[in-house]
């Protein structure tokens, strides 16, 4: 009896150092816990970062000499470009460099991160544009640069879609400097001094060609507008006979006004 009960004794002791053995081995499987914990705190790390980041704002477009832009004015003269980085609409504004005959596009947008961003103090911020008080193709120092230069535009579309022009642009001086072809100017009563066709021949015609070519409801709401334009007149090719005779005095009050 003393026997047995020592070899019970012994495999009882046996048992318990296998279940002690098991249960060291269980407690080990840590590994995985540890990865989860540190993962999690990498992707807050990673948020956090994120949303520190300065909003992308595109590039101020300020034209230069001999520049093309489109000149355009909201109803509210709020949204507005004018060649300058002080206008809403100057981020990632279409400017084209007049380097000859040729066809242009020239375009504005206020659906960028820099005008929602200057409107709204938000790059997701809500805006919405809509009207026209003013709008032409200007060249910076077009009359100085180019003094035969004639200006054609053949197409404007908004958001991508082309409208109807209900006249005929004319290319005129623009205080004697600037070269300009009108698209929404309704603060020139007749067609100035040197008004002229893509032929270069003047023009006198206020119903064919006109300082409107555009209908106002058209521009209700948008928030692209890109007008695509045809130069001749550069290099003898068309032009005024006199480059010199009526400069300086087209609508310089339109000037005035939209600047």
């Amino acid at each position: 009896m003393t026997r047995s009960k020592k070899l019970l004794a012994s495999a009882f002791a046996a048992m318990m150092m296998l279940s002690v053995c098991t249960a060291c081995d269980s407690s080990s499987s840590e590994p995985e816990t540890t990865t989860t914990t540190t993962t999690t705190t990498t992707t807050a790390a990673t948020v956090a970062t994120q949303a520190t980041e300065p909003p992308k704002i595109e590039d101020a477009i300020e034209a230069k000499a001999g520049d093309a832009i489109l000149y355009m004015v909201d109803a509210g003269w709020y949204v507005t470009y004018d060649g300058t980085k002080n206008t809403k609409m100057t981020y990632g504004a279409g400017v084209a460099p007049i380097t000859g005959n040729g066809d242009y596009t020239v375009s504005v947008s206020s659906d960028t991160n820099g005008c929602r961003y200057d409107c709204t103090s938000d790059v997701n911020g809500e805006l919405v544009t809509g009207g026209i008080d003013f709008a032409a193709v200007k060249v910076f120092e077009g009359t100085t640069l180019y003094p035969n230069m004639c200006i054609e535009i053949k197409e404007i579309r908004i958001d991508g879609k082309a409208i109807e022009l209900k006249a005929k642009n004319y290319t005129s001086s623009d205080d004697g400097k600037e070269m300009r072809a009108n698209i929404y100017n309704k603060w020139v009563p007749a067609l100035p001094d040197d008004a002229r066709d893509p032929e270069g021949n003047h023009v006198t015609d206020f119903n064919t060609y006109n300082p409107i070519i555009v209908h106002a409801d058209d521009f209700k709401s948008w928030k692209t507008i890109e007008v695509d334009f045809t130069v001749t007149g550069i290099d003898g090719e068309g032009g005024t006979t006199n480059p010199d005779e009526g400069a300086g005095t087209g609508d310089t009050t339109t000037t005035a006004a939209a600047e």
